[in-house]
């Protein structure tokens, strides 16, 4: 009764005033310095505040002395301090860790612990290094953690990844911002930061390598990145920054952005604190100028680069859009079969088309840049209401995060994400046993457009003319006697000038913004997206009930409601809904005097469309000497990943080929209707358009490798109809790594060393594979066409449709059959030199296991350095009140494989370095830095933009 009547009266807003103050400073044992940041809290209870950038703090608490205070800060061995009067005054001196092994982690068994003692791998930055990061965005800094890769889809979209299999979209990692995933539940990737958190606001970042699905369910399984933010209890006061400077490179010369955040937090009682945190960053993409060509070797073979050739008619460039666009465009497949239409419309003589050649001819396209003013922009708002109804560890909070952003993200094609706007709201309550939350997650493309169709549809609609235009033209040439090359040239020229839209002029910027506000993909580039996802998980730690271990259970539900409008997903009627839920256990106790800790856990996990999946974890660990500063680990994981909302639902037309997930429900929903090619299937009697659903994909294809097999034997005379290989794979269905690993980690005195390596097994591995499916005719060559003896005689039909060029890519959603392995290991020492010079070094290997021959067509894009070397050296006290970093990144060549190309990825070295100075009577400190310091710009992947150079200053304020 007592505790229903205390939330009444504060629910009607009646103050409860503080009994006892204390009032300190905190500062470091060695130097004298005074330490902001401190954390200080009553023991035994959650109630706390920090000390400002002078290092000084005011507690007020509702209790009566005495009582114990802990004051910590990571870094530092926390001490405790007796109060034993009101208005007490204290000076609290902390000593550094030895270490950073002594530092607590949470996430590794959802309980704290040190890192020396964690189960399993793991990384972490905190606040401290955050605000030293060499990188000009905390989570930039991320890259220079051992065994961690930060692909860069662009200027305010990276992607994180740990042990190999990364894209863009990353949906093999899962990342979770104050417990919630902030993945886009429709487009499947980690939106990186350009949606997360503000720089002032974060408080821990921790990040797992590897399986983790046994705590955290699907798609954790490459590794899970968990980002906490302040507790407004504990973080008051208002802390603001400005960032400014220049990206450059040679494409996109220099550029000017600019980056700034607010964040207020105050404490209103022991009951009731609030915080809002708002950052805003503008600046300039890198440009996508990769204008080679790839021609597709098939799955396990890099792309072949085929220059831009003299006197070359048709193109496909790969930052060049609409120049795919050839006289398919038309009923015919060549110039002379333009002339022939023209002819036959009365725009041509008679006769004419027969003096031109059949070369194929495609229209000139355009650039990338022609399409996108490259503007990068993220704003960002968080709220935060805290309330703790009795004053004790109890909390009940309310959390809205909203971000509206502009970036460039690379998938099936390359996507102008434009006004996209992504909301989350959570309502959470917790202590230290337990949490319940549950969040919204909501999303809107805005004005998000696919870049291919929009210079696809651009084309499109001066096609029939600007091919008339070219026939006309190179007729003239010839008859002039001009040679084939030049009047090809000449025509593209005169047909350009004459009927292309020009980048820059009014006709272009309207025809343009009717395109991409279009969503209909045959027309226009929009893609619409409302999709929404609802979450709720919980746990409970009985610790304080159970003595002789440590046991915790949890679980987990969450629903996806799919709403495209069509556009990417086959909801062409209303809404898709599906959803999955999982449970789990885990038990760890030690033995031997504490030493050896056992952790087991175990996970359920069910999905519409999926049988269930059980993810066990079993690991030990032991710890070494004197003081237990070496521990030696071991650990046997699994995980899993569900097929994304897109493996199951997509229904796209990606232009090169149409991508249909594999659900039961989603198979007949998607329909296209292609023209035929072919004279010949007119000749049999075949109609001009046929209707293609996703099942055929599915069920009526032949494989990729087979139809350039054909190919290839039909170019040298010889039609082989056994070369074709029929398509058999079932639907997608979950993906499963087994995970082992061992792990030492030692400390030294100041020298720590961590060292892991892994071995990765995986079943059912999802993946893409391009299937070709033929406008008609069964692919098991049934129905036979009776052809006049001088066309072949009796011919199956889809035999007559593959060899004259009627058929149908997909890229289908399935797993291979192969056996894939994977297998690395890490090294890493730290250390503190010549006072507080801090040093480190780390070496991370990763290797990839695939027998190509066991799934020709299947391509696993494992996209990882083999070899990656990293070192860092700074010192927060140069001299007094000055500090620097820097931060080395090496590693070698490697093969990117993706949808929209295969390439080598150079090698490259990249230098980030940053000098900051405090300024203690302003509260304030600056800060100078560069990455990619010495300037030489590097791919992350083919068709992405070149990245060059950044430089920035920056000035923050209260820290």
């Amino acid at each position: 009764m007592k505790k229903l009547l205390s939330v009444f009266f504060v629910l009607l807003g009646v103050s409860v005033f503080a009994q006892t103050s204390i009032m300190g400073s905190v500062i470091e044992a060695k130097s004298g310095q005074l330490i902001p940041g401190a954390n200080i809290k009553v023991v035994g209870k959650s109630i706390g505040t920090t000390s400002d950038f002078d290092g000084n703090f005011l507690l007020k608490v509702a209790e009566n002395p005495p009582f114990l205070i802990e004051v910590s800060l990571i870094g530092y061995t926390s001490k405790e301090i007796e109060i034993t009067q009101n208005n007490q005054k204290i000076t609290v001196s902390l000593e550094e860790s030895a270490t950073a092994l002594d530092e607590v982690v949470v996430s590794a068994s959802r309980t704290p612990e040190r890192i020396l003692e964690s189960p399993v791998t793991i990384e972490r930055m905190d606040a401290g290094e955050i605000k030293n990061t060499s990188s000009p965005s905390f989570y930039g800094g991320l890259e220079n953690l051992k065994g961690v890769d930060v692909n860069t889809n662009s200027l305010t979209f990276k992607s994180v990844n740990t042990r190999g299999f990364a894209t863009f979209a990353n949906t093999r990692f899962m990342q979770l911002v104050d417990g919630m995933d902030n993945s886009s539940p429709a487009l499947n990737f980690n939106l990186g930061n350009l949606l997360g958190m503000s720089e002032l606001d974060v408080n821990t970042v921790e990040l797992l390598p590897g399986a983790s699905s046994a705590l955290y369910g699907a798609n954790a399984f490459n590794g899970v990145l968990f980002m906490t933010s302040k507790n407004p209890f504990n973080s008051e006061g208002v802390s603001v920054y400005g960032k400014t400077g220049i990206t450059s490179s040679k494409e996109a010369g220099d550029n000017n952005f600019v980056d700034a955040g607010i964040r207020m937090a105050y404490k209103f009682s022991n009951k009731f604190a609030a915080k809002a945190s708002f950052s805003f960053l503008k600046g300039t993409e890198w440009y996508a100028t990769d204008y080679n060509q790839y021609l597709d070797n098939g799955a396990g073979n890099a792309d072949t680069v085929v220059p831009v050739a003299d006197g070359q008619t048709a193109f496909d460039q790969l930052n060049v859009y609409g120049d795919e666009v050839q006289l398919s465009a038309t009923p015919f497949g060549n110039l002379q079969g333009v002339g022939q239409y023209l002819e036959a419309i009365g725009q041509f003589p008679a006769g004419a088309s027969a003096l031109l050649p059949q070369d194929n001819v495609s229209r000139t396209g355009y650039k990338e840049r022609d399409l996108t003013d490259y503007v990068a922009e993220s704003a960002k708002v968080d709220i935060a209401l805290h309330y703790k109804p009795f004053e004790d560890d109890l909390e009940i909070i309310y959390n809205a995060k909203f971000g509206k952003g502009n970036t460039i993200y690379q998938g099936a094609n390359r996507y102008n994400i434009n006004n996209f706007f992504m909301q989350q709201h959570k309502v959470e309550v917790r202590n230290d046993n337990f949490f319940i939350r549950a969040y919204l997650t909501d999303e809107d493309a805005g004005d998000s457009y696919d870049m291919r169709f929009a210079g696809i549809n651009l084309t499109k609609e001066t096609a029939e003319q600007w091919f008339g235009t070219y026939a006309g033209a190179y007729l003239q040439s010839v008859l002039g006697g001009a040679s084939s090359d030049a009047a090809h040239a000449g025509a593209r020229q005169f047909a350009d000038a004459n009927v292309t839209l020009q980048p820059g002029t009014p006709e272009f910027k309207e025809a343009l913004n009717r395109i991409v506000s279009d969503p209909d993909l045959t027309t226009g580039a929009k893609f619409q997206d409302q999709t929404k996802m609802y979450h709720a998980d919980a746990n409970y730690n009985f610790h304080e009930i159970i003595d002789f271990a440590d046991i915790q259970v949890g679980g987990s539900w969450r629903q996806y409601s799919l709403n495209s409008s069509g556009t990417i997903f086959t909801d062409y009627d209303g809404s898709i809904d599906y959803n999955e839920y999982g449970a789990y256990t885990q038990i760890q106790k030690k033995y031997l005097d504490d030493r050896l800790k056992f952790t087991g856990s175990i996970r359920y996990d069910k999905a519409k469309n999926f049988d269930g999946n059980v993810s066990p974890r079993i690991s030990l660990s032991y710890s070494l000497g004197k003081g237990k500063t070496r521990n030696l680990r071991a650990s046997f994981q699994t995980g899993f990943r569900n097929p994304t909302t897109q493996d199951q639902y997509i229904g796209l037309d990606a232009g090169q080929a149409i991508l249909v997930g594999s659900a039961p429900d989603n198979l007949d929903r998607y329909t296209s209707s292609p023209l035929q090619n072919s004279a010949t299937a007119q000749a049999i009697g075949m109609p001009s358009t046929v209707q293609l659903s996703g099942r055929s994909a599915y069920e009526n294809a032949y494989t990729l490798t087979s139809l350039y097999a054909f190919g290839a034997s039909a170019a040298q005379g010889t039609v082989n109809p056994g070369l074709l290989k029929v398509a058999d794979f079932n639907y997608v269905k979950p993906e499963r790594v087994t995970a082992y690993e061992i792990g030492y980690r030692a400390g030294f005195g100041k020298l720590a060393l961590d060292a892991s390596a892994y071995y990765n097994q995986y079943e059912d591995f999802i993946g893409n594979k391009t299937v070709v499916v033929p406008h008609y005719g069964n692919v098991d060559l049934s129905d036979i066409i009776s052809l006049p003896t001088q066309l072949g005689g009796p011919t199956p039909a889809a035999l007559i449709a593959i060899s004259n060029g009627d058929y149908q890519p997909f890229q289908v959603y399935t797993n291979s059959k192969a056996d894939i392995a994977s297998y690395g290991g890490s090294i890493g020492v730290s250390t503190t030199l010549f006072g507080n010079y801090s040093f480190g070094l780390n070496y991370t290997y990763a290797k990839f296991d695939f027998d190509q021959s066991t799934d020709p067509d299947y391509e696993a894009g494992f996209n990882t350095p083999e070899n990656k070397v990293k070192f860092s050296v700074g010192n927060t006290q140069l001299i007094e009140n000055l500090g620097f970093a820097v931060n080395i990144r090496w590693n070698d060549e490697y093969m990117w494989e993706s949808s929209i190309a295969d390439a080598m990825i150079d090698a490259k070295t990249v230098v980030d370095a940053q000098v900051n100075y405090t300024v203690e009577k302003w509260k304030s400190t600056f800060k100078i830095g560069a990455a990619n310091l010495g300037g030489k710009e590097y791919f992350s992947a083919p068709g992405n933009g070149k990245i060059g150079s950044q430089y920035f200053v920056s000035w923050t304020i209260n820290p």
